[in-house]
């Protein structure tokens, strides 16, 4: 299943995705596609037949972030191998673990809104692991029975506020508009092999990213055995799990984003995403 929210920035109704295509409104089955929802497994039963009877979404509506209510979004750092190299630091021993602040989460389509005197942020295409079941302290061997779906992951990063202002991470991964996810939340079924997923990322039309899971340092069920031995795993959480070379940072001379410029970003199989990117005001 391909399972969407759309509509305006707050009021977002459910939605899934046709075998035509078209976004069909879920409202007669479920209020929200949310951890509830997600944990519940109450839309397996639902038959493609069921599915393109429902009426369509009006044509041209705004999609949000396809899960509503995120408890937490878990990010994984320096998860890919190149990445590790282009940004000139060793390859970790063990996950690096930070969180991005559920404030940041906007739709795949939204603006990205640069915080005031911000002249280093940065993109990170990144796959998103939605969690289906509670996971505590769980073994790397049944992770990916915890595993609900996968969406795709704009980590929009401020590299100064990240790296030059002391402390963690996640002071330059939190702001506003800088954690956009979807268009789709795709069920684990439809994914196939999640270490074989070609990932990319474009700059202005130009092509920055260009890798495949394959390159992750920590597979999917490693990332999710590891987060859940530090914290409670529950339905509806995200956990990121890194992103390949090709970023800003890592250009000579660095790059960054402006006012004006565009992303698009996409992931074999969990759909495309494309953002403007605008300054902020305050």
């Amino acid at each position: 299943m391909k399972l969407v929210r759309f509509g305006h920035t707050g009021v977002e109704k459910p939605g899934i995705v046709g075998s035509d295509g078209v976004i069909r409104d879920l409202s007669a089955h479920a209020s929200d596609i949310d951890p509830k929802l997600i944990g519940s497994g109450s839309l397996q039963d639902l038959d493609s037949e069921e599915i393109d009877a429902l009426p369509a979404a009006p044509a041209g509506s705004r999609f949000g972030c396809p899960i509503g209510n995120i408890g937490k979004v878990v990010a994984i750092g320096l998860n890919y191998r190149e990445h590790a190299k282009e940004a000139g630091a060793e390859i970790p021993k063990e996950p690096i673990i930070f969180l991005k602040a559920n404030s940041a989460i906007t739709g795949p389509f939204d603006d990205v809104i640069l915080p005031k005197g911000s002249t280093k942020s940065d993109w990170e295409v990144e796959l998103g692991v939605v969690i289906g079941r509670r996971a505590k302290n769980i073994a790397e061997a049944v992770a990916l029975d915890h595993v609900f779906g996968y969406v795709l992951v704009n980590d929009v990063s401020e590299r100064e506020h990240q790296l030059e202002r002391g402390g963690q991470w996640t002071k330059g991964k939190s702001h506003d508009t800088f954690c956009p996810i979807g268009p789709w939340l795709v069920t684990r079924d439809e994914i196939g092999d999640e270490q074989a997923l070609d990932l990319w990322c474009e700059v202005n039309d130009e092509r920055v990213q260009h890798s495949n899971t394959a390159d992750m340092i920590f597979s999917v069920a490693q990332c999710v055995s590891y987060v859940s031995k530090f914290m409670t795993l529950h339905p509806g959480d995200v956990i990121i799990t890194g992103t390949p070379q090709g970023v800003g940072l890592g250009f000579k001379p660095p790059r960054y984003l402006n006012d004006g410029y565009t992303m698009r970003l996409g992931i074999t199989g969990l759909g495309e995403q494309c953002q403007s990117v605008k300054r902020g005001e305050d």
